[in-house]
């Protein structure tokens, strides 16, 4: 039991030191979209690095951005290209493989890094350019229509690859079997349809989660928290 005791208060102080370690670095930072985007704005030739998957990248990126993360082949090779006296952006998903990228270029002695809060959710979101190699399956005229024609809509928007995303499809089929034809759910991913989530322009991390009654925003969530509960408390006072 000491042990163990022991072995938990080691893990929580090298914790902290981790924290304090990244409290310390002023070469890197997290930074909300409008700054993010004015900031590369400033660069003749912005420095952008999409830390996602060759997968994710292929279906839609930041218009001139480069593409790799700490666990790509030719990681020293990007790194080198690149100018470690200009700033560089760097966005993903959420903010993991962000963080990571961000970490070793400040080893590396870059002197500017900044990370985009929200990531790629928050840049389409925003309604700020980007390229997409595909029409998106659902049109904002569409949603509208959904939202209008049906008393209760339950809208998740995320990403396939959002980690986070995936544990809300479960209470989704939860929700789906508790209320059945009384509340419509509709499900939005940024692969299948990226251009009505920019449309939208509401979106700031995945998952966003929003409950119409006849048209009308009963709840937005920029994450999952107590969905269910949300839910069956709205429902329930209507």
């Amino acid at each position: 039991m000491k042990n163990k005791i022991l072995k938990n208060s080691l893990s929580a102080l090298l914790f902290l030191f981790t924290l304090a370690g990244f409290a310390q670095d002023k070469s890197s930072s997290v930074v909300l979209l409008d700054a993010f985007y004015s900031k590369i704005k400033t660069q003749k030739n912005p420095q952008v690095i999409d830390a996602r998957g060759p997968e994710e990248f292929a279906l839609n990126h930041i218009e001139g951005a480069l593409n790799f993360n700490t666990k790509s082949e030719n990681f020293e090779k990007a790194v080198a290209a690149l100018n470690p006296s200009q700033p560089v952006f760097i966005y993903s998903i959420a903010a993991y493989r962000s963080g990571l990228l961000a970490t070793e270029l400040v080893k590396k002695g870059f002197s500017e890094v900044y990370i985009l809060e929200g990531g790629i959710a928050s840049w389409i979101g925003g309604g700020k350019p980007f390229y997409s190699n595909l029409k998106s399956k659902l049109t904002l005229p569409e949603y509208k229509k959904i939202v209008v024609d049906n008393n209760y809509v339950l809208v998740d928007i995320g990403s396939k690859y959002c980690a986070t995303c995936k544990t809300v499809k479960p209470i989704l089929e939860n929700l789906r079997t508790q209320y059945g034809e009384k509340l419509k759910i509709v499900q939005i991913e940024l692969e299948e349809s990226p251009q009505v989530i920019a449309d939208l322009k509401t979106v700031r991390v995945f998952p966003t989660l929003i409950l119409y009654q006849n048209g009308k925003i009963v709840f937005k969530k920029d994450g999952l928290g107590d969905l269910k509960n949300d839910v069956d408390v709205a429902l329930a006072q209507r």
